[in-house]
């Protein structure tokens, strides 16, 4: 237990260095919130799209949902990667090596240096100047499928699941290659551009007006990618549950 004492030493330290500290708060993080979403719908399948090594596989697990998890992730080193992040939980699946689109077949994913900016389309000028370590450094062949051709084998009667897709553009192919299970959704998070990042990506207005068309109701935002110079939103998560 801390004394009163030392916690007005930490503050004061803290403060010195230009930091604040408070008392931390789960429920009141972004992720927090996703977690009582997720329970207040009785969410207990979530199919995570673009899972990278499951960073947000692990995040969520952090913040309290302990329902089932389904990652997908198609580069050969992050999928093993995200393999080991669910060896030791019994709830979470990582799914066979694959990329989540419109169609079934093959396509190429352009590998970023950072990992997490890799995407199946060609990054614009506006992307790289605003973070010079996501650049394309290499390309990878893999097989691509719709997710309403794999979503069935985890699907169990009475399943409420919730879709997650993090693909760098590339979310309305993913939501085009879901059509056969958007009734079924209770909720969607899909990361958003305010302005064109990967040639041919749908912006935020085409998203949030198809997501509406489709019965869902935005419940939150969260800020994402600005751009350094002039502090701009690039990107941001948004997420949707159904009205």
């Amino acid at each position: 237990m801390i004394s009163e004492r030392m916690k007005r030493w930490i503050r004061r330290a803290s403060n010195g260095l230009g930091l604040e500290i408070g008392r931390y708060r789960p429920e009141a993080t972004e992720i927090g919130g996703l977690a009582a979403m997720l329970a207040i719908h009785k969410v207990d399948l979530v199919f995570d799209v673009g899972a990278n090594v499951g960073q947000f596989g692990h995040a969520l697990r952090d913040a309290g949902y302990a329902g089932r998890m389904v990652s997908f992730e198609p580069l050969a080193h992050a999928h093993a990667e995200l393999v080991r992040a669910c060896s030791s939980d019994p709830q979470w699946d990582a799914a066979q090596r694959v990329a989540v689109g419109d169609h079934e077949g093959e396509i190429e994913i352009h590998v970023a240096g950072n990992s997490v900016s890799s995407s199946a389309l060609p990054m614009l000028e506006r992307h790289a100047d605003a973070a010079p370590q996501s650049v394309y450094i290499g390309a990878e062949r893999v097989r691509v499928a719709r997710l309403d051709a794999l979503a069935p084998g985890y699907l169990r009667p009475g399943t409420v699941p919730f879709l997650k897709i993090d693909t760098q553009g590339y979310e309305d192919r993913v939501l085009e290659g879901a059509s056969g299970l958007m009734d079924q959704l209770v909720g969607l998070q899909l990361e958003m551009s305010m302005v064109p990042l990967y040639e041919g990506q749908k912006l935020f207005d085409a998203m949030h007006a198809r997501l509406r068309e489709s019965g869902y109701s935005a419940w939150a935002f969260w800020p994402g990618f600005r751009e350094p110079r002039s502090g701009r939103m690039l990107q941001m998560d948004a997420i949707y549950f159904r009205d």
